[in-house]
This record gives C-alpha cells, sequence and structure tokens, in this order.
C-alpha cells in the first residue's frame, strides 16, 4: 500500500497549495459565473456584479408568467396557458399538485401516496422542455408590485442540507395562488400535537403513527390504560375531510385491523369532534344518513369545542378530557403568515383582494386565484368558499383570460391596460360529494343550501363518487394507479406495511 500512502501524500501536498475557493453551493444563474466561481475580491480580478435570478424579459421574447403555487387553482393555470405565447415559471415549495379529495384514502392504505401527486411537469410539459420556462422549489419572501419583481428562497429539508439561496425573478405578469394554511384558531398545543391533513407527507405522518400504535400496543407489558390509549384515533373537524376521513379509519378498523390485529381489535376506537353539525353545507336528510351511518361504523360523535391541546389528551370547553394516540385536525382553512403579510389589498378574512377579472386592484399585471384570494367588498360578490372546484375554475377562467391578453399584444409588463377583458368570473357550484366508508358516500347537487335539487346517498352515492372523482384525476397514468389500487384492495385488503 506504499503508493497509496504516496498518493495521499501528493494530495495534501497539492490542495495545500491551492486557493480556497467559494463553498456557496448556488452559483448565480448567469454565463459570469460558470467562470468565475470565487466570491472574495482580488487584487487581479475586481468583483463582477451579477443578476442572481432571472431578468426582465427582452423586446421579441416571450413575456414570463409567474405562478406561486402548485395547487388546484396555479395548476389549472398552468395547464391552460398557450405556452407559445408566454413563458411559465412556477415557484413553490412542493414540485407537485395534490388531488386533495382522494388524500384520505391514502392515510389507511386504500392508495398509495404517488396516486395522488400529479408532477408539475406533466401538468404542464413546457416547464420541463422549454428554454424560458422553469420550476423552482422555492418559496416567495416578497413581492415588489412597482419593479414587476419577485423575492424567492429555496426550499431545504433535513439538518445537513444546503443553506437557502435568495434569488429573484422579474415577470410580466404575476399570478398568486399560494392556497391557504389548516386554521388553529389559536389553541395552544394544536401545531405542536395534532396532525392536518393537507399534503402528501401528512397522510404519510398519519399511516406511520397509526400503524406504529397498533404494534406497540400489542407489546407485552402495555397497560389498559395506555393500550386505549395508543389506539383512541381522534378527529377534530365534522366537515367533509374529517367525516371522510373518519369514514375511512372505521372501514380500515372493520375489515383489516379486526383480521390483522386480533389481540387489540376491542381497543381501537375513533372519536369525531364537531362544534356544531357534521356536514354543515349538506342537504338536513344527507347529514342525518351520515350521522346513522358513521354511528353504525362505531365512530363516537362528540359536540363539543377544544380548548387546549396537550401530548397525550385534548381538553374540551366543559373541561372534560380526552386522551388520544393519534389526533388530526381538519377544522378548515385560513390566510396564510406571507399573504396576511403582503402589501397588497385584502379582502374580508385576509384573503388577497381581487376584482371581478380576477385582478389586483391598484397594481399592475397582478393576479390572484385560489383560496388565498377573495373578492373585494367593492365588488359586491361575497368571498367564495375554500373549494377544489371553485380554485381549479378559477384557474381555468384565468388561463383563458391570460392567453386573450396575449394574443392582444398585453403580455408584456404594463401592456395590458386598454385592453377588453371580456366577461368577468362567475363560479357556479357544481354539488359536494363525501364518503362516509362501508362503501357509502353523499350526493349533494343543490348549488347552495336554500336551492333545491338532487341529493343521493347509500351505494349508488359511492358508486357516483368514484366515477367522479376517477375521471378528475389529472393524467391517465394516476387515473390507472387509482384504478388498480382500488381493485388490489377490494380482492386483497389494505397495506399495513410501515415503510
Amino acid at each position: 500500500m506504499a503508493w497509496f500512502r504516496t498518493l495521499i501524500q501528493f494530495s495534501v501536498t497539492k490542495s495545500s497549495s491551492i486557493t480556497p475557493r467559494n463553498t456557496n453551493p448556488f452559483p448565480l444563474p448567469t454565463l459570469a459565473s460558470l467562470a468565475q466561481f470565487s466570491s472574495a475580491p482580488t487584487h487581479e480580478t475586481p468583483p463582477v456584479t451579477q443578476y442572481a435570478g432571472l431578468e426582465p424579459t427582452k423586446p421579441g421574447e416571450k413575456p414570463r408568467v409567474v405562478v406561486l403555487g402548485s395547487g388546484w387553482a396555479g395548476c389549472r393555470l398552468m395547464k391552460g396557458l398557450d405556452t407559445s405565447a408566454y413563458d411559465v415559471v412556477c415557484v413553490s415549495p412542493r414540485n407537485h399538485m395534490v388531488f386533495t379529495p382522494l388524500l384520505a384514502s391514502t392515510c389507511v392504505g386504500t392508495l398509495e401516496f404517488r396516486s395522488v401527486a400529479e408532477p408539475i411537469g406533466r401538468i404542464q410539459p413546457a416547464i420541463s422542455r422549454e428554454p424560458g420556462s422553469y420550476f423552482f422549489l422555492s418559496k416567495c419572501t416578497g413581492i415588489d408590485a412597482a419593479n414587476h419583481l419577485v423575492q424567492c428562497q429555496t426550499v431545504t429539508d433535513g439538518a445537513d442540507s444546503l443553506d437557502p439561496w435568495k434569488f429573484k425573478i422579474s415577470y410580466d405578469k404575476l399570478v398568486i395562488a399560494l392556497g391557504a394554511e389548516a386554521s388553529t384558531f389559536g389553541i395552544h398545543g394544536v401545531k405542536e400535537h395534532a396532525i392536518f391533513l393537507r399534503e402528501v407527507y401528512h397522510a404519510q405522518e398519519i399511516r406511520r403513527k397509526l400503524l406504529l400504535n397498533l404494534m406497540l400496543s400489542d407489546v407485552p407489558g402495555v397497560s389498559e390504560e395506555e393500550k386505549s390509549r395508543l389506539l383512541h384515533c381522534v378527529v377534530v373537524g365534522g366537515g367533509p375531510t374529517g367525516v371522510e376521513f373518519s369514514g375511512e379509519l372505521s372501514d380500515f378498523i372493520m375489515r383489516d385491523v379486526r383480521q390483522r390485529y386480533a389481540h387489540v381489535k376491542n381497543y381501537v376506537h375513533v372519536t369525531l369532534i364537531e362544534a356544531n353539525e357534521i356536514l354543515s353545507s349538506f342537504d338536513d336528510r344527507l347529514r342525518r344518513y351520515a350521522t346513522k351511518q358513521l354511528t353504525k361504523s362505531g365512530v363516537r360523535l362528540v359536540r363539543g369545542i377544544v380548548k387546549d391541546v396537550k401530548a397525550h389528551k385534548l381538553i374540551l370547553d366543559d373541561g372534560t378530557e380526552v386522551p388520544y394516540g393519534l389526533l388530526v385536525w381538519s377544522t378548515g382553512v385560513g390566510p396564510s403568515p406571507f399573504v396576511k403579510s403582503v402589501d397588497l389589498p385584502k379582502a374580508p378574512g385576509g384573503r388577497i383582494g381581487v376584482d371581478e377579472w380576477l385582478r389586483v386592484p391598484s397594481v399592475e399585471d397582478i393576479f390572484s386565484i385560489g383560496d388565498c384570494s377573495g373578492f373585494l367588498e367593492s365588488t359586491g360578490k361575497p368571498t367564495l368558499p375554500a373549494l377544489a372546484q371553485v380554485a381549479e375554475r378559477q384557474g381555468k377562467y384565468l388561463a383563458n383570460l391570460l392567453n386573450r391578453i396575449g394574443k392582444a399584444g398585453g403580455g408584456c409588463a404594463n401592456s395590458a391596460k386598454d385592453i377588453d377583458f371580456g366577461e368577468p368570473f362567475v363560479y357556479k357550484h357544481l354539488g359536494s360529494m363525501a364518503t362516509i366508508g362501508r362503501y357509502k358516500a353523499l350526493v349533494d347537487l343543490r348549488q347552495s343550501k336554500e336551492a333545491k335539487g338532487l341529493s343521493l346517498a347509500g351505494f349508488p352515492s359511492w358508486f357516483i363518487w368514484r366515477s367522479a372523482y376517477l375521471t378528475r384525476v389529472i393524467s391517465w397514468r394516476n387515473r390507472f394507479y387509482v384504478a388498480i389500487n382500488w381493485a388490489t384492495t377490494f380482492v386483497f385488503g389494505r397495506d399495513i406495511s410501515r415503510i
């Protein structure tokens, strides 16, 4: 091994004579930065001023549409944009869209996680192949409306990850589609101890904790009281998400846990806590049917308000203590801290205010869609509910509007002032659906709570629910995944592997 020791000595000698180089892993995205890696100025080479980000578009180049967010609204917008007229840049902390109506099914193994995640590059292929279109795994930290700039910062994970890199992007048109975040109502302990159900990693965490508690409860020496706590699943929030998760969970317990965890099957319970009526937006008859079916499936319905959340128990407004092993929080959504802090007009509730054409007034070339936006009071329109169908329809409308603006020559910055925007956005509710487990679901096709319309419950509704969502899954690839997962679960049961 003498040759190896000689090689090491030679390498050490050579490395000690080399000038230390910049350790910044994010060189500036310009040609000059490729030739100059040292960040420290020397006597021979003066510092070079470089643009960290995407510069403003030049005459003859396609206008740039910057989309903040990769939810229902942003992805539907990107899918409908004419990429022959625009370059598309998406900035989001995740590189996929989540098909949220089926997210609860992934928590118990009915579906695999990849079945509900659609990569951005498949939704808008131009982002992967066009030279002026990009996806940046980053979050927006600021908006400079006067200079048509957004400030961004890269998203990194883990303790040993790279340091965040800050950069700027110039835009011709900016679309804010940042969605919303789960509402905690300022209740102490929710963020520390509860799990939300809005992202794929939330579903993964719920699945891991649920299966871990099942296995831990089977270990010798665990007390009866501790078994009951570990296997008590509490869901806070009686909206569609909370009810669907409770139904999926009770179905999982009835059909899979009782067969494969026979030693602890009598300890597993599900409690659904709601301050008012569950599924308040549905027809009264459907609400009564859902209550009856959930109770029959073993779900305990409790009416109350959570006042405090501790590590292993929560406390209701009447002082009742509810021990839990798994706590899922699903009480609605509200504006994110960034949306609240951004210096733009606000609608009631703290959302970004928009007019009838989804423009942000008082600033040029900024639009807002999805859960982060709401109509200004001056429009006379009510704030729309935070639903996937609202966000999707807004994304489709704005894509068509921007395509018309581009064809009329108004795609560049500050060039659409004299262009007729056409018909304003009008939302028409198509109805609501929710599954409650055991091959049963609810379908409410009324346009509002006061309107009359068709409402169904039971197995026919479950068949309609599955058929509708199977056709709404964005790609044929994921439709195939979902159909195969459903068939596999029906024949072989749910997967209970803890991976």
